[in-house]
């Protein structure tokens, strides 16, 4: 090619360039979706750093998990949305039952009954008919009525890892004993069962019937491989549970030991949801667990909605269950509800959307920017944090507001019934129970110092006001019965004091004097001179966002001369960590089960240890008579001795200090303005089915805010033009510099 006629090439290439660019540009735009994704019926939201660990109801027990598995599985019983306080409503049940109380002589009792003469309480469930399980191929049969894939082999599974990679899918219909092999499937060793030990404490024969589960298990995977993924199935048909049994197709009977008023609220969770045996055959097959084909991955539901789409830490999404019966939106709520447009779809048929469709996002910038642009409908589903930190926005600066409030968006805010606080973990001999009375003394003197100097109310009442909330005196939150928040007779001792009427907290000298006599004076031990170092495990990576709150928590440690090391990691390592009793000094909150007291006192139970017994009490705290009191805590109806019980374990537990009590967060969501029916809550977990979307104001307002700003590639036309004739003139010119003539042969 010529020198002069290249020239002219690149000087064409870069005049043209800026067009084709403007041009090209013209048919793009920042969303995050395939395009035209705006106007269909799906509801956008988003999870952060890890996909749910679990979503087998049986193990599944975490906030991230929740909207996935309520959306999927269908418990007995429910909440209603709109109502407060709380009230228990049926699903898969046709009514809430009262239990029938019984005699040691198995002879009725009167519902009054004190509950020392009460040997065991009958539930008598019936379920409603007709209700049908989302499609799944491990339903499928042959035309001989034999299940298609309960006898696949890992050649025949091949490289299938979705339920929609096989040709055939079935359904049949929920019957009493799926709840009956639900209940059995606590017993699983193969799985960690975080409430089999709550259940196994009264549901009758079923501690029993874990032994019995064990052993059979053991005899199943004799001479396998501890670490084969393929296991053979395990079938709990094969023996009965004397607490939980189908009297006919469609009537359970659980028998409780004793007196138990909470255990109503326990069927409203996914522990209690149905499990169809055949599903979990279908996931025993070889090769199954390899290919990511599980419960974990793909839940197996009678529920609104079925998983559609499994991509691990990257997109979850769910449609519409096709067999769904349908369920009507509630025509009651509470005072304000219908004026705040919460009654508009009464008697509709729910859900509302076709899709939910959830993205990763792991920071809290990017995430709010995408609301703000109008990609996400709501932040996520269930956090309650996020129409707090959008009203703190609107407080900050006037700009923001009128923003906010062009646009629309909503941050319902309210009060509920949760928590989130500083643990320390009893096995661990700094800051646990002590193996010694003289250590435990020290331990407990070194807790209460710890707990006194940091500073809730400042940290979480005027410096992190986007997690704002109420400093904790104890366990107990406001809102149910039995709490004292907010009164001076729920102020804690250890920590607060009153001054001129009010309740402060006690100054630091009185945290130095606790170390001194804990052996810390200054910070170091008495004995060897040595620093105190703790270890502080969070459940978070060190975010930009996160790592101001580590930063303050280091600095409350350092009030009293001990210094923190952080060991902050994602939520699926934290859980780990817990598990595995290797934690020291931890942070985690409660999103209360059901609206009682009881909820929050189980969580320093002794028998209800991470460690120890796979439960919920992650500090794997034990005091005697705190237990003793829980246990008597459990037969009580709301009343004087009930408030009496309570009071005592709040004192017990406030000396002992297994917690530095933290604070009770306030509650608010956020939500686009064509995102209808929501209010904030904790208890209601299904809340997905509940939420309309007007997807032509979606589409719309989308388009509206984010309109492409040309005038950069616009204003950088000029100057690629004259770069262009630079270009050009300086090739010519060196062109003719170096251009020889030629010499032609002679």
């Amino acid at each position: 090619m010529q020198p002069r006629c290249l020239a002219r090439r690149i000087s064409l290439a870069l005049c043209v360039g800026p067009g084709l660019v403007v041009a090209l540009l013209g048919g793009c735009n920042n969303s995050p979706y395939p395009a035209g994704a705006e106007k269909e019926n799906t509801l956008f939201n988003s999870f952060d750093e890890r996909s749910p660990r679990y979503l087998d109801p049986t193990a599944s027990y975490s906030n991230p998990e929740t909207p996935y598995t309520y959306s999927i599985y269908e418990p007995l019983y429910g909440y209603h949305y709109l109502k407060r306080p709380y009230e228990l409503i049926p699903k898969a049940a046709e009514a809430v039952v009262q239990p029938v109380y019984l005699s040691a002589d198995r002879k009725p009792l009167p519902a009054d009954a004190p509950a020392a003469q009460i040997a065991e309480s009958v539930y008598d469930i019936k379920i409603k008919p007709g209700i049908l399980y989302a499609p799944h191929p491990a339903f499928a049969k042959d035309e001989q009525g034999r299940y298609l894939y309960h006898q696949l082999t890992r050649e025949q599974l091949g490289d299938k890892r979705s339920p929609f990679d096989f040709e055939k899918t079935g359904t049949r219909e929920l019957v009493a004993d799926d709840y009956v092999y639900a209940f059995k499937r606590h017993a699983t060793p193969r799985i960690e069962a975080p409430v089999f030990a709550t259940f196994s404490a009264y549901i009758l024969g079923l501690k029993e019937y874990g032994a019995l589960v064990r052993a059979e298990d053991a005899k199943l995977r004799a001479g396998l491989p501890a670490s084969s993924q393929d296991k053979p199935f395990l079938d709990f048909r094969q023996w009965p549970l004397e607490g939980v049994t189908a009297l006919d197709k469609y009537t359970l009977r659980i028998r409780i030991k004793g007196k138990y008023p909470q255990w109503k609220y326990w069927l409203a969770m996914t522990f209690t949801a149905p499990v169809p045996w055949e599903a979990d055959a279908f996931y025993a097959r070889p090769g199954m667990a390899g290919n990511s084909l599980s419960w974990n991955q793909w839940p197996v539901g009678t529920g609104p909605f079925m998983m559609a789409e499994y991509v691990q830490d990257r997109r979850h999404v769910l449609k519409r269950n096709p067999n769904y019966r349908g369920e009507p939106y509630p025509c009651e709520g509470m005072p304000g509800d219908k004026e705040a447009g919460l009654l508009d779809d009464c008697g509709k048929p729910m859900p509302f959307v076709d899709k939910i469709v959830s993205t990763i996002e792991k920071e809290k910038v990017p995430r709010k920017q995408k609301f703000k642009q109008g990609y996400l409908d709501v932040p996520e589903i269930e956090r309650p944090e996020w129409g707090i930190d959008f009203r703190v926005d609107m407080e900050d600066s006037d700009a923001v507001r009128q923003e906010y409030e062009q646009r629309g968006y909503r941050f319902p805010i309210t009060t509920d019934i949760n928590n989130w606080y500083l643990g320390f973990n009893w096995l661990d001999p700094v800051v646990g129970k002590g193996d010694t009375p003289a250590q435990q003394v020290r331990n407990r003197k070194l807790r209460q110092a710890i707990s006194i100097a940091i500073d809730w109310e400042e940290g979480y009442g005027r410096i992190f006001r986007n997690k704002g909330g109420e400093a904790a005196h104890s366990v107990v939150p406001p809102g149910v019965f039995g709490g004292r928040h907010g009164t001076v007779e729920g102020m804690n001792p250890v920590t607060h004091k009153m001054v001129d009427g009010k309740v402060v907290r006690r100054p630091i000298e009185d945290a130095r004097a606790l170390m001194a006599e804990a052996g810390y004076p200054g910070g170091r031990d008495a004995k060897t001179g040595r620093p105190l170092v703790l270890n502080y495990d969070f459940q978070r990576a060190p975010t930009p966002e996160i790592k101001a709150e580590l930063d303050w928590m280091v600095r409350q440690f350092a009030k009293i001369d001990i210094q923190l090391e952080i060991r902050a990691t994602d939520y699926n390592q934290f859980q780990d960590k817990v598990h595995k009793g290797t934690h020291q000094i931890f942070w985690w909150g409660w999103l209360a089960d059901y609206p009682d007291a009881e909820n929050f006192l189980f969580l320093l139970y002794g028998p209800n240890g991470k460690v120890k017994h796979e439960g919920e009490n992650a500090a794997n705290y034990e005091n005697a008579e705190y237990d003793r009191l829980y246990e008597q805590l459990q037969t009580l109806d709301d009343g004087p001795e009930k408030q009496k019980v309570i009071d005592r374990m709040v004192a017990i537990s406030q000396q002992d200090a297994p917690w530095a009590w933290g604070y009770f967060p306030y509650v608010g969501l956020a939500f686009q303005s064509w995102v209808h029916n929501g209010k904030p809550t904790i208890v209601v977990r299904d809340l997905a089915k509940y939420y309309r979307v007007d997807a032509g104001a979606r589409a719309k307002a989308q388009a509206e805010w984010n309109h492409p700003v040309w005038w950069p590639v616009l204003a950088a036309v000029p100057l690629l033009v004259w770069l262009g004739w630079i270009a050009r003139r300086s090739y010519c010119l060196r062109e003719q510099r170096t251009a020889k003539p030629q010499v032609r042969a002679a």
